[in-house]
């Protein structure tokens, strides 16, 4: 069915404009976004199409590359565009609203609210650094390293670097794990060991690991691993 046959409170826009966003079903925002459809696909049921190829889920959905999207039957190369715009638009939004104001890190929870936006849908890990001041103020946070389960060896010196170069007083390592438990490996807990002796030689102290996955957290802080 054309988006054109459907009663006038169901089309998309109509709905947008008389309702707000909010309103909308994700497919229905898809369809805003690409505008029309095509292979004998509506706008809707383009956007159903691709949340149906993603487990209806915005965050598997979000790290599709273009080329991926592209492939879905009714979207093509500028609809791809288009949607992988909105999406890196929506990430974007998630991590500047932690940028917005001063920010405070005294907690692995505040640690678990700032990283997610950057870890959500990941399937490999990525290692991190939130650099804190004396007030635990964030003076910035910087990706170290990415890879799969066996991550790359990380540069002892270059984290020393970049924790100088940032003002940082203190520090806090944060990784994922895409599998979903959030429980560290032994590599986890030696390479932390590795990171902690490196920045205590720079006058740096480590205050806390935390792996995120999806839905849950693990401190090495709360759980005394940093103790051990």
């Amino acid at each position: 069915m054309k988006i054109a046959e459907l009663g006038i409170e169901d089309r998309p826009r109509e709905k947008m404009l008389a309702k707000g966003p909010a309103a909308l079903s994700s497919a229905e925002l898809i369809a805003i976004i690409i505008g029309s459809g095509s292979g004998g696909l509506n706008a809707v049921e383009v956007g159903l199409q691709l949340l149906k190829s993603a487990d209806w889920r915005l965050s598997l959905l979000s790290v599709r590359s273009v080329e991926a999207l592209r492939q879905q039957k009714g979207v093509g190369v500028a609809n791809a565009l288009k949607i992988a715009a909105a999406l890196e638009l929506g990430r974007r939004f998630l991590e500047e609203g932690s940028a917005a104001r001063e920010v405070h890190i005294r907690t692995p929870r505040q640690v678990y609210s700032l990283m997610l936006p950057t870890f959500k849908g990941l399937d490999h890990e990525e290692l991190w650094m939130v650099c804190l001041n004396s007030r635990c103020r964030m003076t910035g946070k910087q990706c170290l390293t990415k890879g799969g389960e066996a991550r790359t060896t990380v540069d002892l010196k270059q984290i020393s670097r970049i924790a100088l170069e940032k003002k940082a007083s203190n520090v806090v390592l944060v990784h994922n794990h895409p599998a979903g438990d959030p429980s560290p490996s032994h590599q986890d807990i030696a390479e932390t060991a590795a990171i902690r002796k490196a920045l205590q030689a720079v006058d740096i102290g480590l205050l806390d690991h935390v792996i995120i996955s999806d839905r849950r957290f693990f401190s090495f802080n709360e759980d005394s691993v940093l103790d051990e």
